[in-house]
């Protein structure tokens, strides 16, 4: 993918100074959407280049993949997956918390969104509930990518939403000019008074390459326009190191990665209680590939990971019987109330997980009607849920083991013409303990568990034409039919869940999800116009969500119908469709000099209703954005955008509607380029960036939380980014 954005990204920016376009590299589609960056012209990519501010648009795919590049990430400095991504056509974010913010992509969230780190899976317990954390920072991401459609049968067949790929070169794959390079950021923002900081380096000599990086953040109670959100603050600490040796037929390596966090959990009862997360995880990675001279095979690859994840979920005793709507009391007094309660630990999760990839990729055959390259592999993954607490009320210790098989075919008919077939076949045996309830009530009779071993082998396959048109245009059309298995807390949940403020209720007897989707996208990445869009239409049969009963609990099942103080909801399933539009375009309206100033906008809406004529919940709504934006060979840059999410009125079942609002962006920044050979700097960036600068109140459709916070007021960060 790298060495496919590279072209992109070289090609674009050569475009939009006034250049004129040069023929587009053609690369292999097997390699170039695998996680390893080596094209098949047998020499590694460099590292991504900056693309100041041009639209990153991807034509040799077959169905849309999002970029959040490098130098975007570096301005941003993101504190999270979901705070990188949210504003881009078709994605959103969760934003349960500051510290716990997931992408949610064409509204499916959860299980449906695989998030995957150097090519597997990052192992954490995010996907078991919206207050829990990826651990992953982007401040060290080279880039971040959202890919949908055939190519996420690679990853695993539950992406039914798509893979959010982050590529970190924790495992370095070349040697960078000079012997080393490095990079470091740092940020201060003023609506949570935080801070961030990351650095990474990169040496090698002699094909011996080392990489290590480190990242920092901490972050304040943020301002809303009606106050602080409390219970908002959040830090993260990181970092890792990696090995490799670079041969002239490929490289094979080693890292060590550790991700720290403590985040609070804001709204409601969750922020009287105080309640915190501490997610910590340990992780080895290893990859390497071979490619081969001669004979059928041209490349062979492998990737394995191995992680230790464990947190706690903190927060104060409940108060039975207290009632937590009467503000009337003096403040002092609460706090002193806060002081003498006890502070305990409600939860614990650890998971501890190992998966391994192998692809083989053969040598391109020249057939009578076009040429024809592709791959196979096979992956395996075994993990382990162990919950202690409050945890284990929520689901028992559960054990996950998936073995699968997957090929991609691809046939170059000519004349701009591409088709590719995909399939994969899966297994996966859920080892865990069900509850049957005897209601949403209790009955007088009490729930009974039992061990259960749920086994599914879903299948899927993918089908898409790609065809290259007149003036750089790139059209596509994929058809694919995914079938996933039910998670482990889909079907083995059984009560409280502290952090999140449900009472979750499992089916363990769920079967496959399966969908079925068409859709359609046209390209453009060349020229003063860069375009992405697409239409898609997705069925599904068995579609898995949790519905809220309206029916409040405590702790225990037996309380359900008399406390308050856990939301009930039940995993269940149905038949349902969605169908949406994702647009963003840029053009470059006139160039002066070494100035070119242009505009830019951007579309999406998700529509998803169960056919039996209800609403899907927490669904993003349709919004609209445009702004205008100034990119200087002297190195300034500068922006400003206005993003309108229209009001959610498509409500499910108990579920307010959301309200509208307006984001107002401006950012700027300056580039000064250095000789590094005389001052040991290559480069360095200035800027300041501007976020919600109207002060809008602004919900988030997709959340559980909207009606208990809004997200961040007005704000501003300052940042600088320096490369060596």
């Amino acid at each position: 993918m790298k060495a496919r954005l590279l072209a992109t990204a070289a090609l674009t920016l050569a475009s939009s100074c006034g250049a004129r376009a040069q023929q587009t590299i053609e690369l292999d589609e097997i390699t170039v959407s695998a996680p390893s960056p080596i094209a098949p012209a047998d020499q590694p990519a460099g590292p991504p280049r900056d693309l100041n501010g041009v639209l990153p648009v991807v034509t040799d795919v077959f169905a849309p993949v999002t970029v959040a590049p490098r130098d975007e990430i570096a301005r941003r400095q993101p504190a999270s997956l979901g705070d990188a991504l949210r504003d881009k056509p078709g994605l959103a974010g969760s934003t349960f918390a500051p510290g716990a913010d997931r992408p949610i992509i064409r509204g499916l969230e959860g299980p449906r969104v695989q998030i995957i780190e150097n090519g597997l899976g990052v192992h954490d317990v995010s996907a078991l509930g919206e207050d829990h954390a990826v651990p992953v920072s982007p401040l060290i991401a080279d880039q971040i990518e959202v890919i949908r459609g055939p190519a996420t049968l690679r990853y695993g067949s539950s992406a039914i939403g798509g893979v959010v790929s982050v590529e970190n070169d924790r495992i370095p794959q070349f040697e960078p000019p000079g012997g080393y390079s490095a990079e470091a950021i740092a940020g201060l923002s003023s609506v949570d008074r935080g801070r961030s900081t990351a650095a990474r380096i990169d040496a090698g000599h002699d094909g011996f390459l080392v990489h290590a990086d480190g990242f920092a953040t901490r972050a304040e109670n943020y301002a809303t326009p009606d106050g602080r959100q409390a219970n908002s603050a959040a830090r993260s600490t990181g970092g890792a190191i990696g090995f490799s040796k670079v041969f002239d037929q490929g490289y094979v390596g080693l890292a060590y990665s550790h991700y720290d966090s403590f985040y609070h959990i804001p709204g409601g009862e969750s922020a009287e209680l105080n309640s915190r997360l501490d997610p910590e995880q340990d992780k080895i990675q290893a990859q390497g590939e071979y490619r081969f001279n001669d004979g059928p095979f041209s490349a062979v690859r492998f990737w394995i990971n191995a992680s230790r994840y464990k947190h706690r979920e903190l927060g104060f005793e409940e108060e039975h019987g207290h009632d937590h709507d009467d503000h009337d009391h003096d403040h002092d007094e609460d706090h002193d109330h806060d002081e003498a309660r006890e502070d305990v630990v409600h939860g614990v999760f650890k998971n501890r997980e190992v998966e391994t990839r192998v692809e083989l990729q053969h040598a391109p055959a020249a057939l009578s009607f076009g040429a024809l390259t592709g791959a196979f592999g096979v992956q395996a993954g075994h993990g382990k849920l162990k919950t202690f607490g409050e945890g284990e009320g929520l689901i028992a210790p559960t054990d996950t083991r998936t073995v699968a098989a997957y090929a991609f075919e691809q046939i170059d008919f000519g004349r701009g013409l591409k088709f590719q077939a995909a399939g994969r076949i899966e297994h996966a045996d859920v080892d865990g303990t069900a509850t049957s309830f005897p209601g949403l009530v209790p009955d007088g009779s009490d729930p009974v568990s039992q061990g259960r071993d749920r086994k599914f082998t879903p299948m899927s396959g993918s089908l898409g034409l790609l065809q290259e048109l007149p003036h750089g245009f790139v059209a596509s059309l994929t058809g694919q039919y995914v079938e996933r298995a039910p998670s482990g807390l889909e079907l083995f949940s059984r009560g409280a869940h502290h952090a999140a403020g449900l009472f979750e209720i499992g089916d363990p007897n769920l079967k496959l999800e399966k969908a079925r989707s068409l859709e359609i996208g046209l390209r453009r990445a060349e020229g003063a116009l860069r375009l992405d869009a697409s239409a898609y239409h997705t069925w599904f049969d068995g579609f898995i969500y949790r519905r809220l009963t309206g029916i409040q609990c405590g702790h225990e099942f037996d309380s359900c119908g008399e406390e308050d103080e856990f939301d009930q909801s039940v995993y269940s399933q149905k038949n349902a469709k969605f169908y949406g539009v994702e647009l963003s375009a840029q053009f470059d309206a006139m160039i002066i000099g070494r100035h070119v100033f242009g505009i830019e906008g951007q579309y999406d809406f998700t529509r998803a209703k169960f056919t039996d004529g209800a609403n899907v919940p927490r669904i993003p709504p349709h919004r609209l954005g445009g702004g205008v934006f100034w990119r200087s060979e002297d190195g300034f840059f500068a922006r400003v955008g206005l993003l309108h999410a229209f009001a959610q009125n498509k409500t499910g079942e108990l579920e307010t509607r959301t309200p509208g609002y307006d984001n107002l962006k401006a950012e700027l920044s300056y580039t000064r380029e250095f000789d590094r050979r005389t001052t040991k700097i290559s480069s360095l960036t200035v800027g300041v960036l501007g976020d919600n600068l109207l002060d809008q109140r602004i919900r988030n459709a997709a959340s559980f939380k909207k009606d208990e916070i809004l997200l961040p007021g007005a704000g501003a960060r300052a940042f600088v980014r320096a490369k060596f």
